[in-house]
């Protein structure tokens, strides 16, 4: 079974514009309902709340324990998920001995098996002469250890064939049925992991099961439930692009930069990969050093999370190895309170309206056009031609659109030779139908700069730039239309 950084370089190597533009569901998107979550605490005092946890406990445990793999099988029966000595007491009591403070359980991965027993006519536990309430288990326990509690739930479903080009509208609404028994039968979450989406080796995107329409769901559910979508890394590090949380997959190889301002997670292995193997009874850890020095102190210094994966065998418990080397890493770090204060950062949750619309500026250099700066590919740039210091790229949204956010992402860092901005200014405008009217201008912008504007209606947007120095470049412009 290949790794996810196996799976993730591959699908690097040959992504083209049509896994980002193409293949959309047409109908879904059209059937969408929307609606203005329902909001309590304010996001940035959620966002906070959550990066002063510090250090936290994934915990992989489903089918694919049973089966040495990474994905479980989905044609296997159920009854083969049969942990005999289930003890989440025990996976409480070494969280709190490596001064964890929260905790997240894969209640469905990616062959779809669900380990609490679902209403939904999906396979679970409930389906097993056992009948073991998994899910149940772990939030009790947790929470009696003083430990906050967060799921993991994969949209990708091998069982119930929610995969590429096989969503439709029923297993939309089954997805939804499933969370919202998660939401509304085991108390406060304070986060939710989805995984398995929009990621380039399952290929669902973000509008064959919306985003927007899952998020919201989650959020009248359970207003304070923060929502991280474990793939939205492969979009800029500097925007909340479809997660409240940015998060890096350190066994895919996704490294938290070091200048980073937005609330982030980082998660890897205890073990050599996330699922129990039954060589990892005698197999090698990572060293307590290792997870203190170099992940999860410097991972702090910059606003981020460390969720270290440690995998129930099949007893359902962990095996001595994994137990002493938490009580190691407890020794060698001690929470040390509250981090600095976050700045606050607009999350986006809906589709960008300029993606693969007709686009237009004021120069067309050889080779490159304007459409690589709406593409959806942020690998890829428009840039002035040579000896130019301004320029403007213009979009063509092809209907009226109300719109409040407007987005500039520059590829500052992506090669040696581009290390800072090289804007010195730039000015967003729309048409009003006589006249570009100004929407919001700045000086040099951040790598990633969102602006959220009094929402306005236009068909037509315009991005003008002024050069600092070198020629610059725009990996992608955005127009949003976000709730609220």
């Amino acid at each position: 079974m290949p790794t996810r950084r196996e799976l993730l370089q591959l699908a690097a190597q040959t992504a083209t514009t049509a896994i980002l533009l193409g293949h959309r569901s047409a109908a879904l998107v059209q059937n969408e309902t929307r609606v203005t979550p329902r909001r309590e605490l304010p996001l940035l005092e959620l966002q906070q709340r959550f990066v002063d946890l510090r250090f936290g406990m994934f915990v992989h445990f489903n089918m694919a324990t049973f089966q040495d793999r990474e994905w479980g099988d989905p044609t296997s029966s159920p009854d083969l998920f049969h942990p005999t000595a289930l003890d989440t007491d025990q996976w409480a009591t070494a969280a709190r001995s490596a001064n964890m403070t929260w905790g997240c359980l894969t209640t469905r991965h990616h062959d779809g098996f669900c380990i609490w027993p679902t209403r939904t006519a999906a396979a679970s536990v409930g389906q097993t002469p056992y009948s073991i309430d998994v899910v149940r288990a772990y939030v009790d326990s947790f929470r009696r250890a003083g430990l906050r509690v967060g799921l993991y739930y994969s949209i990708l479903s091998l069982r119930d064939d929610i995969r590429h080009f096989n969503v439709t509208r029923a297993k939309v609404q089954l997805i939804k049925d499933q969370l919202t028994e998660l939401f509304t039968g085991y108390g406060e979450v304070d986060i939710l992991i989805t995984d398995g989406w929009d990621a380039p080796w399952s290929r669902i995107t973000y509008e064959e099961v919306p985003f927007h329409e899952i998020y919201e769901h989650i959020k009248n559910l359970q207003p304070n439930c923060l929502i991280c979508d474990l793939n939205a890394s492969q979009y800029p590090s500097g925007g909340l692009y479809y997660s409240d949380v940015k998060v890096f997959e350190q066994n895919a190889g996704q490294k938290v930069p070091e200048n980073i301002d937005v609330p982030a997670l980082s998660c890897v292995t205890l073990t050599d990969r996330w699922f129990w193997k039954q060589q990892d009874a005698n197999g090698p850890l990572k060293p307590a050093k290792t997870v203190v020095e170099e992940w999860l102190e410097p991972l702090n210094r910059r606003h981020c999370n460390l969720i270290l994966n440690a995998p129930p065998n099949r007893e359902g418990r962990f095996a001595p190895n994994v137990v002493s080397r938490l009580e190691e890493i407890g020794k060698a770090w001690k929470h040390p309170g509250p981090m600095t204060k976050l700045s606050e950062h607009v999350v986006i949750t809906t589709r960008n309206l300029a993606t693969g619309k007709p686009i237009h500026a004021s120069c067309y250099p050889d080779t490159v056009g304007p459409d690589e700066a709406n593409d959806g590919d942020f690998r890829s740039s428009w840039y002035l031609d040579e000896g130019q210091s301004s320029g403007w790229l213009e979009v063509d949204l092809r209907k009226q659109e109300s719109f409040n956010i407007v987005s500039l992402v520059e590829p500052v860092g992506r090669r040696d030779d581009y290390p800072e901005s090289r804007i010195r200014s730039y000015r967003f405008e729309c048409w009003n139908g006589a006249s570009w009217t100004k929407l919001i201008s700045g000086e040099k912008p951040a790598p990633t700069t969102i602006h959220r504007i009094p929402r306005v209606s236009s068909q037509r947007v315009r991005l003008l730039l002024e050069s600092s120095k070198e020629m610059p470049h725009v990996a992608e412009i955005g127009v949003y239309n976000e709730p609220g």
